[in-house]
């Protein structure tokens, strides 16, 4: 009886249809903090590359304005991506992850702005405000996707962290009056809050009508939803009771005749 239910227990074990992984393709490679994918290493090179020109933004909002709230919000950048710049070269040297080491073309664009903008001006603090809010932005959104769907415990704490850090970030920026909402280019409508072309018609509210095959199919969906690998569970602990019962009955009257 005992090889029985060791051998029962082994197969338990064994059953690849209750405890496989899901293979994720080519793509990822398994971590201790779950699969590594593209996003996540995308995550961690755009992150890097915006701390390559938003720190440098920060330092000459200290310098070039006058404002304090323009100032506030350089501070801000500095000491967040000083944190986050931390961060990411110590995770993407545990995941294996290069990362760059210059701004790219459309980054140094915004920088070679803000560098040409006269010091103390309006025109500087517009050009600080807009670029940032509007890069800020686009990072958000970005974090968000990968902090939903990453399998990575280690990338969804960074990435969590990230948005804290760029939600900051946006705030202040806000905060200094500067940023050009009405530019829907550099800041999209939120789509959500976009009424349909057509609304639609809301029909007469019914009385739910169910018919007994819908039921019948809804009973197979729910029956269908459970997964095979714990269906073959419960029969193989099913049939392990089954044979320790008989087996103890069988023993019991052969000492009591």
């Amino acid at each position: 009886m005992r090889i029985l239910l060791v051998t029962l227990l082994m197969a338990l074990l064994g059953s690849p249809s209750a405890f496989a992984q899901p293979d994720l393709g080519p793509d990822y490679v398994q971590t201790q903090f779950g699969p590594m994918g593209p996003a996540g290493r995308d995550l961690l090179q755009k992150v890097a590359l915006a701390g390559l020109w938003e720190g440098p933004a920060g330092r000459m909002g200290l310098e070039k304005s006058a404002n304090p709230l323009v100032q506030e919000a350089g501070r801000h950048l500095i000491d967040g991506h000083a944190d986050l710049d931390r961060r990411t070269i110590q995770l993407a040297r545990t995941l294996g992850v290069d990362l760059p080491t210059q701004p790219n073309a459309d980054q140094q664009g915004w920088l070679n702005e803000m560098q040409a903008a006269p010091a103390r001006s309006a025109e500087f603090d517009r050009i600080f405000a807009n670029r940032l809010r509007a890069a800020h932005g686009g990072v958000y959104k970005f974090l968000a996707s990968v902090r939903t769907g990453t399998r990575n415990t280690a990338i969804r704490d960074y990435a969590k962290v990230c948005m804290d850090t760029v939600l900051d970030h946006m705030t202040v920026l806000e905060a200094t009056g500067m940023v050009d909402f009405s530019d829907t280019k550099a800041i999209p409508l939120a789509l959500v809050a976009q009424p349909s072309s057509a609304a639609p018609v809301t029909p007469p509210r019914q009385a739910p009508v169910v018919s007994q095959n819908t039921s019948q199919q809804q009973q197979q969906q729910d029956v269908g939803g459970v997964p095979d690998g714990l269906i073959g569970l419960g029969v193989l602990v099913a049939s392990a009771i089954v044979i320790w019962l008989w087996s103890g009955g069988r023993s019991s009257r052969k000492m009591h005749p």
